[in-house]
């Protein structure tokens, strides 16, 4: 993923999150609803974490230095976990207590009709942003399942706002169900119900993240098809005739470290290793075009006796 092809999802999050929450609160407070609080202050947490994100790939930005020689790279990830920290501590623990409070003293809606219309507008938001960033992953995913993408993706910036996008749509629909059911029925406990369901849902959205994003942060290896692909173009059957062992870590979304020790056939002089080792490396960079820093350990050919 390109930063400029996540940033135009997170702008696109941000900018209809920040419309959503104005107008969540607007309508708790006419109406009272407790699942439409919650879901004000979901969306407060969703555009505090799309500023995160941006946070992220600006520090990421940062050229390399004395300090940090592999660049900044992963302070896309780091960014991108405590996203799904706020996620869970300000957007589910939230949503919980006020749903057991609600239900344990539950308090009628005034007006609830205004909070249909609010959620009807923040349906139609958030699918915007939802849709937005499904265009922008969908030529990343090729033929892999949304969920494969989302575990595989060495990118974090998508995934997450794919899965808050998600909550959040699933997240206002509970609340419309809960506060038609209010309506329908007379009973205001449905709405304690409904934010009790949000904050439960937002809470697994936000583990599924805080997994994968520390994942992320401790250092993946390439996938098994990059994996593939450089061990195949690493040999050339001539000069390179195996690869002994092969070691990868992503140190940013764009920037993979290869690490291997290949076996160079006999008789080889040194300038013909180098010529071999140099042609192996635009291969492997041509073919996995993030594995930016290679490092080759030619090997002697050894004859087993």
């Amino acid at each position: 993923m390109s930063a400029g092809g996540g940033k135009k999802a997170i702008i696109a999050a941000l900018t209809a999150n920040a419309g959503i929450a104005v107008s969540k609160f607007v309508g708790a407070a006419i109406t009272g609803s407790a699942s439409m609080l919650a879901e004000a202050v979901h969306s407060v947490a969703d555009t505090a974490n799309q500023g995160l994100l941006l946070l992220g790939q600006r520090a990421a930005a940062k050229d390399a230095d004395e300090l940090h020689q592999f660049g900044y790279g992963r302070n896309r990830y780091f960014y991108s976990f405590v996203v799904a920290l706020v996620l869970f501590t300000l957007g589910s623990v939230y949503a919980i207590y006020e749903g057991i409070h609600k239900i344990r003293h539950p308090e009628e809606l005034s007006m609830p009709i205004v909070a249909i219309i609010i959620l009807g507008i923040a349906i139609g938001l958030e699918t915007f942003s939802f849709l937005t960033a499904a265009r922008e992953s969908r030529p990343l995913k090729g033929d892999a399942s949304w969920w494969r993408f989302i575990r595989n993706s060495r990118s974090p910036e998508l995934p997450v706002v794919l899965l808050e996008d998600t909550g959040a749509l699933i997240g206002l629909m509970f609340a419309f169900t809960a506060i038609g059911l209010t309506m329908i029925t007379g009973d205001p406990v449905y709405d304690g119900i409904g934010t009790l369901a949000i904050g439960l849902l937002l809470g697994v959205i936000a583990v599924v993240l805080i997994v994968e994003m520390k994942s992320l942060l401790i250092g993946e290896s390439a996938t098994a098809e990059q994996d593939r692909a450089i061990r195949e173009n690493l040999t050339d059957g001539t000069r390179i005739t195996s690869v002994i062992h092969l070691k990868s870590e992503y140190i940013g979304p764009e920037e993979m470290l290869v690490a291997a020790k290949v076996a160079i056939a006999p008789n080889l002089d040194i300038a013909e290793i180098a010529e071999a080792i140099d042609a192996a490396e635009i291969r492997v960079r041509t073919a996995v075009p993030t594995a930016r820093l290679i490092y080759l350990e030619p090997d002697l050919y050894r004859t087993v006796t």
